[in-house]
């Protein structure tokens, strides 16, 4: 099993009254709600969270591409990701978006994705969305009925430009170059890990399956009502035969609130996942499904938009029915464990991109959360019970922390977590002499612990 810390980057400032005064956050959205001085802040606590999330242990973080809207301010997921490339260590940088077909030529996702692989050492995974139909056909023109066409033909220049190590030309009905010849090529070879976002088109089912990639099922209705489009997926995997049929080849987006209990997680969530469901996903119906954009074998499906709301609309739901339809999974630690034991079962993937920064929530209550998923607790090699750290950390420096977190050069949520008592000693080449501070137990550790001999003082 597979975590992703999965960020949307929704506008936490959207106002009160934007569901009555605005027809949709995504496409005609008026950009005077959008205000740039707070950006710069808004931008980079959210390339905080996704580096925190890379410290706590998460196979990997997860960024995507949209237009226009509130919903999600990321039209360059690549811009993030080089970032994060930069300045995380271990996760996977997990770009679930180029919508390749909005690309001219789309070997620029190609060059790009490249770089980002070099860049982090191999750790990209490439997603490959066709777009949303308010991404593609209205923010940037494509022609609904030719989608598709256009994003099978870029795909496959990406795999070729990837993959031939010899100069080609490429000859497509959107897309013809005399040299196909990217500079620099991915670590990973033959190519990056690839992943399909979709909402549940029987030709991505398809194309999933031909190119042996990771389907994944990008959705806020929840676990409950994904059960039949998943269902779908995997009915088409054994009616096709596929030769791979490891959960690994899906995955499913969840929004997550954890808390100490039940009650607390409703406390602190409600209001921020309320603004969510009831302001960044206030979608005009017209925009959600362009007339052609999806095809008539996925209408005969029965797939709905991932973006269409339960009957009555989200408005209409409380916290308590918002949890029980599966839309959130919120509570205790266990109540979270059970509930994501079911979602994995019931819907058979191998990847949780787990929406855990919903709507308007604040950072500080962001890195709370995580802190229930991760502190104190640890795992033996091998082992499956978690055991509770009791450990003391010492550290010593001879820079201004401070200074330093204030000239972002130092991470201020380590900080705050190593500057519990703080003792200054003189420098060594200063005057004085050797000296020994004894400290009382109870001054230091609080339990009436060993005593803190401490050596220092100068000796030139």
């Amino acid at each position: 099993m597979k975590f992703t810390w999965f960020n949307l980057m929704p506008w936490p400032y959207l106002p009160d009254d934007f569901r009555e005064k605005h027809r949709s956050v995504w496409v005609d959205i008026d950009q005077r709600v959008f205000d740039p001085a707070r950006s710069h802040e808004v931008y980079n606590t959210y390339m905080d969270l996704l580096e925190y999330a890379d410290t706590l242990g998460f196979d990997g973080v997860g960024v995507n591409e949209h237009h226009q809207n509130g919903y999600g301010i990321m039209p360059s997921p690549n811009i993030i990701a080089a970032g994060l490339a930069r300045r995380t260590k271990n996760a996977a940088i997990v770009v679930l978006g180029n919508s390749i077909a909005l690309y001219n030529p789309p070997i620029r996702v190609a060059e790009e994705f490249a770089m980002l692989d070099c860049i982090s050492g191999g750790r990209l995974v490439a997603g490959f969305p066709v777009g949303t139909s308010m991404d593609t056909n209205y923010c940037y023109g494509q022609i609904p009925s030719l989608t598709r066409e256009k994003y099978q033909e870029a795909h496959d220049l990406i795999i070729r430009a990837w993959t031939e190590r010899d100069p080609f030309a490429f000859n497509g009905r959107y897309n013809k170059l005399r040299h196909v010849n990217i500079w620099p090529r991915p670590i990973q070879q033959p190519t990056p890990p690839v992943h399909i976002p979709g909402g549940g088109s029987v030709e991505t089912y398809d194309f999933c399956i031909d190119n042996t990639y990771s389907y994944s099922y990008l959705s806020f209705s929840g676990y409950l009502r994904a059960k039949a489009l998943l269902q779908g997926y995997w009915d088409r995997v054994a009616e096709r035969n596929a030769p791979d049929a490891s959960p690994y080849r899906a995955g499913f987006a969840q929004t997550i609130c954890v808390a100490e209990t039940d009650e607390e997680a409703e406390r602190l969530y409600a209001p921020h996942v309320s603004y969510f469901y009831n302001r960044c996903l206030h979608v005009y119906p017209g925009f959600a499904d362009a007339p052609g954009y999806r095809t008539i074998k996925t209408i005969q499906s029965g797939a709905l938009s991932q973006y269409a709301p339960p009957k009555g609309g989200y408005s209409t739901l409380t916290w308590k029915e918002l949890v029980e339809q599966g839309h959130v999974i919120a509570g205790s630690p266990e109540t979270v464990r059970q509930r994501m034991e079911d979602l994995i079962k019931g819907l058979n993937v191998g990847n949780i991109f787990c929406l855990m920064h919903v709507g308007d929530m604040p950072a500080e209550l962001q890195t709370r959360l995580l802190r229930v998923l991760s502190d104190n607790n640890f795992y033996r090699v091998g082992g499956h019970q978690p055991i509770r750290a009791n450990v003391r950390v010492i550290a010593a420096t001879h820079q201004n922390l401070e200074e330093r977190v204030r000239q972002g050069l130092f991470r201020e949520d380590l900080f705050h977590r190593l500057n519990v008592i703080r003792l200054r000693l003189p420098p060594l080449r200063g005057p004085g002499g050797l000296f020994l501070l004894d400290v009382p137990p109870h001054g230091v550790s609080g339990d009436g612990g060993t005593p803190v001999v401490i050596l220092g003082g100068g000796v030139c």
